[in-house]
């Protein structure tokens, strides 16, 4: 039987996370790393591509807001 898959929080330091990896929701979906209950949300474990993420859902919802951006039409004064 493989050995578990463990968390990667800090890996390779003195303050590395021995817990085991979450099998479903344990992986990152920006940076693909694995990590357990308490580092799996990208806020708490660091994750590099976090900016990224956020400039992008940034400008999705810029973008969005744009398209539908209503202009009031100027009425003549009689």
């Amino acid at each position: 039987m493989p050995a578990k898959k463990r968390c990667q929080f800090q890996i390779n330091t003195d303050s590395q996370c021995n817990s085991a990896a979450l099998r479903i929701v344990g992986e990152c979906p920006h940076c693909r790393a694995q990590f357990c209950g308490s580092h799996r949300l990208p806020e708490h474990h660091n994750c590099s591509k976090l900016e990224d993420c956020r400039q992008q859902a940034f400008d999705r919802n810029k973008n969005k807001l744009e398209s539908e951006r209503t202009v009031a039409s100027k009425m003549a004064i009689a």
